[in-house]
C-alpha cells in the first residue's frame, strides 16, 4: 500500500493539511493510500526507519528542534527516495531544499487546488518510478530489476554489475559495447553515462565534489576525470528542472 506522510508542529495546520489530502484523494476516487501525520521530524523519522520508509513526504520547514530541511536531509542520509514536498510560511529556504532533492516547495496558506496539481505531478513521478524497469540476464535466468533501485552500473571484465539497493546483481558475459547494453537505462532521465563504461542513477546521487559523487547509501564513487564537470551539470539541471 503506498504511503505519504504529513509532518507540521502546529496540530492545526496539521489537521488542515490532513483534510486536504483526505479530500484529494476522495476526488480523485483513490482509497488505497495510508497517510500518517506526525507533529515532529523526530516522530516522523522514527516511524519512517521503522517502516522502511514512505512513499511521499509533506514537510513543514518551520518546526522546532529538527526543523523541516534537517528531517529531509536525515531521510536522504539513510537512503529514503521518497518524494518530498515543502509546506512553509516562509521563502528564505527554497534553496535548501533542492539540497535534499525536494519534488516541490509551497507557501503557506496552501492553495488547495496548487496543491492538488503538485500531488498529481508527484504521484506520476512516483508512478513512472515504480513501473520502470530493466530486465537483466544473468546466470540464474533473467531478472526485473526496477530502475528505482539501481545506484549505479559498471562494465566489470566482460559483464555488468548493476549496484542497487538490495545488493549487487551481474549480467552473463556481454558481447557488445557497454553504452548499447546500457542503453534502456540512458533513455530513462535519471541515468548518466559516465565515460565508457560507467552509469550513475541521479536519484541516488547526494552530492558531488570535485570527481567524487557521494551517493545516498555513503558510498562515495569516483568519476573519471573528463566526466567530472559535465556530471555535475547534468546532476543539478536533473533535480533543478525535473525528473521526468
Amino acid at each position: 500500500m503506498p504511503s505519504l506522510a504529513i509532518c507540521d508542529d502546529d496540530p492545526r495546520q496539521l489537521h488542515t493539511i490532513g483534510k486536504l489530502i483526505h479530500t484529494y484523494f476522495h476526488t480523485r476516487s483513490d482509497s488505497s493510500w495510508n497517510v500518517a501525520s506526525f507533529l515532529s521530524g523526530d516522530a516522523l523519522l522514527a516511524q519512517s526507519h521503522a517502516r522502511n520508509g514512505f512513499d511521499l513526504y509533506l514537510l513543514d520547514i518551520l518546526m522546532p528542534g529538527l526543523n523541516g530541511i534537517e528531517t529531509g536531509r536525515q531521510l536522504r542520509e539513510t537512503g529514503d527516495g521518497g518524494e518530498i514536498i515543502y509546506l512553509t510560511s516562509s521563502n528564505d529556504f527554497a534553496s535548501e531544499s533542492y539540497d535534499v532533492r525536494a519534488f516541490f516547495y509551497l507557501l503557506k496558506p496552501v492553495d488547495k487546488q496548487r496543491l492538488f496539481q503538485v500531488l498529481d505531478r508527484a504521484l506520476e513521478q512516483l508512478a513512472y518510478r515504480r513501473n520502470s524497469c530493466v530486465i537483466v540476464n544473468t546466470s540464474d535466468g533473467p531478472r526485473r530489476i526496477s530502475l528505482n533501485h539501481i545506484r549505479y552500473v559498471e562494465r566489470v571484465g566482460r559483464i555488468m554489475r548493476y549496484y542497487c539497493t538490495d545488493g549487487t546483481v551481474d549480467s552473463q558475459t556481454i558481447r557488445t559495447s557497454f553504452r548499447e547494453m546500457a542503453t534502456p537505462l540512458l533513455s530513462d532521465s535519471r541515468f548518466w553515462l559516465c565515460g565508457a563504461s560507467f552509469v550513475l542513477n541521479f536519484q541516488h546521487v547526494s552530492g558531488v565534489n570535485g570527481q567524487s559523487a557521494l551517493l545516498d547509501n555513503g558510498v562515495t564513487v569516483r568519476l573519471p576525470r573528463a566526466a567530472a564537470v559535465s556530471f555535475k551539470q547534468a546532476w543539478g539541471k536533473y533535480w533543478l528542472e525535473g525528473k521526468i
